[in-house]
């Protein structure tokens, strides 16, 4: 049976008659126990039949010869525990996608969606496709709340996510219900696998298909969820690249969108400005309104190329005008994200116009210097995790209702590129003298004294990137913005690459803990902050003393850094250093990994 002949076949219904599934000559990752809820032996005969069941988690049952039947084998203890331990069995290590293996063998895409029975009503999507290195996630937020606000049913798939894994899917701006999410994800997973089972036990080896990997997997679960929920429009985030993500499976978007672009995942789409532009631009479509933000000039000359080729126009957003907003603020904090707007306005704009509904929305009173008023509601109620995002420590303020302008408050940021690692910076910055004049400092002190506030930055960054193009530019826009930190911790990530889970699965021993990297990262802040020049281990242990310190340094302090053994113990420190210093309000700034965001977030929730 050749995969397209598979593909037609419809697993949760059909009663095959003919296919035999012998036990695997060798223990096969594809045989996982979650199908076997599908397959009843008869007696009278060594056929297996599939019946039709409801996309339910699975029980393990035991089948002669096949692996994961076996008494004692554990299972997840929740439903929802289940699925993303089948999740976590899909994620690969990623690799460059190109020419040479036929874009990681991208046109499987297809083969899923036929499985899935999606390949045609993935066509009457109303999609809103957007790439980018940077602030493409908010450019997605912004539009789907603008077109929330206007009144449609709004599908929104972004990656990563911080936390929960349901937190990519978000219908009408809700994270979707455990109870959705789980119900399509076994109608999707299932399918998918009955088919690989039934292809791998063929005789002939080259109509063998591979489970989906993680991402691909994802996307094809965003497409169930909004084709059944019957969204108006579907805004689409580009998990990696463009040209060959599993998102660019939609070949009929509405509007395309590129937000800023930058270095990041070189060592996937390429070394320099062009090659990462001509991975983004390949989301470009013919006949497709493409917008772009201002971009570098090398980057520029590939995306207008790319659109050249396919004869269609790119037009460039500007940055959103604030007084269009009539005094509001942009829900997403930070100057950065008024050039985010402006290209989800443009978005949202054309969306309506190709769909038919600009005419209920821009009137004839709507005049072309003012922004209607869903679109200012849109924008100003804009919400997203991790991304400019203060947090007061739960913590702390549970134990005392009275600690005067101290406090621990954590300012997070997951920015990981160095462009955004400037942005980052500039919010800080003007956060923290923002913050300066709500503290409520005794009288003695004037208001825009920042005495009584103690900087500090909690940092990781994945090996993958280079920690000195990220911390140069982000201590050099700090120190110009008067921002001197007055200790850097250093921590690995808690989650690991290859687990989804809904909880941190605790660390193990801390002396087991490989430090390698985060002692590397701190080896470059010192270098970087002391002009590269040696230094004995300066160790505090406390918020008092490092500022004794800092005052004590022609360097404020800057040198003071330290590598903990986990995120957990840099927040107890943090934490029982807050409470000794009362009249010192702490702000912690986050950042350098999305990873280290989500940890935090999920570790001072429980």
């Amino acid at each position: 049976m050749s995969a397209a002949a598979a593909a037609s076949l419809n697993p949760v219904h059909w009663y095959c008659g003919i296919e035999r599934f012998r036990a695997p000559r060798r223990a096969n990752p594809f045989f996982a126990a979650s199908y076997l809820h599908h397959i009843l032996r008869l007696p009278s005969q060594p056929i297996f039949h599939l019946k039709p069941q409801r996309a339910i988690s699975p029980t393990v049952l035991p089948l002669e010869g096949m692996a994961g039947g076996e008494a004692g084998v554990q299972v997840p203890s929740t439903a929802y525990e289940e699925a993303l331990d089948r999740l976590s069995s899909l994620i690969t290590r990623r690799t460059r996608a190109d020419g040479s293996n036929k874009g990681d063998n991208f046109d499987l895409m297809f083969e899923y969606l036929k499985i899935l029975e999606l390949d045609e009503p993935i066509t009457h999507l109303k999609v809103i496709h957007v790439a980018g290195t940077k602030g493409k996630g908010s450019t997605c937020v912004f539009t789907e709340s603008i077109l929330r606000r206007c009144g449609f049913r709004t599908g929104l798939f972004t990656s990563p996510h911080l936390i929960d894994i349901r937190e990519r899917f978000r219908l009408d701006g809700m994270d979707i219900s455990e109870d959705k999410f789980l119900s399509y994800f076994w109608w999707c997973y299932n399918r998918l696998q009955v088919i690989v089972l039934v292809l791998a036990n063929k005789e002939k080896t080259d109509d063998n298909m591979p489970m989906p990997n993680y991402f691909r997997f994802l996307s094809l679960l965003a497409f169930k969820i909004f084709v059944a929920e019957q969204v108006h429009v579907a805004i689409l985030e580009v998990g990696l690249g463009g040209k060959f993500d599993a998102t660019n499976a939609v070949r009929t978007p509405i509007v395309c969108g590129i937000s800023s672009l930058g270095y990041d995942h070189m060592e996937i789409l390429g070394n320099t400005l062009g090659e990462i532009a001509g991975e983004k631009a390949g989301i470009f479509k013919q006949g497709v309104p493409a917008y772009t933000v201002t971009q570098p000039e090398e980057a520029m000359s590939v995306l207008k190329a790319k659109s050249s080729q396919l004869g269609i126009s790119l037009q460039v957003a500007l940055p959103l005008d604030r007084g269009l907003l009539n005094g509001q603020k942009l829900g997403l904090d930070g100057e950065h994200q008024y050039i985010n707007a402006g290209l989800a306005v443009a978005l949202s704009h054309t969306w309506l116009q190709k769909t038919g509904h600009a005419e209920g929305i821009f009137s004839d009173n709507t005049k072309s210097s003012s922004l209607p008023e869903q679109f200012i509601r849109g924008l100003a109620s804009a919400s997203l995790q991790g991304r400019a995002q203060i947090v007061p420590d739960p913590h702390f303020g549970l134990q005392s209702s009275s600690h005067g302008p101290g406090g621990l408050f954590f300012y997070l940021d997951g920015a990981h590129s160095p462009e955004s690692m400037v942005e980052c910076a500039r919010w800080f910055s003007h956060a923290v003298k923002e913050n300066a004049c709500l503290v409520n400092l005794p009288e003695e002190q004037p208001n825009n004294d920042c005495s009584a506030m103690v900087q500090i930055l909690l940092f990781n960054c994945m090996p993958v990137r280079d920690p000195e193009m990220l911390l140069q530019p982000f201590i050099n826009t700090c120190s110009d913005h008067g921002i001197l930190f007055k200790r850097a911790i250093f921590v690995p990530n808690q989650s690991v690459f290859n687990k989804v889970g809904s909880y941190t699965t605790p660390q193990s021993d801390p002396e087991q803990v490989d430090l390698s990297w985060q002692l590397t990262i701190q080896r470059i802040w010192r270098n970087i902050i002391n002009g590269k020049r040696a230094l004995a281990d300066d160790t505090v242990n406390s918020i008092d003393e490092a500022c004794e310190k800092g005052e004590r340094s022609n360097t404020t302090g800057l040198e003071n850094s330290s590598v903990l053994p986990s995120l957990p113990s840099a927040i107890k420190w943090l934490r029982e250093s807050a409470k000794r210093n009362q009249s010192i309000r702490v702000q912690v700034l986050v950042t350098g990994s999305l990873h280290l965001i989500g940890d935090l977030l999920r570790f001072i929730q429980t």
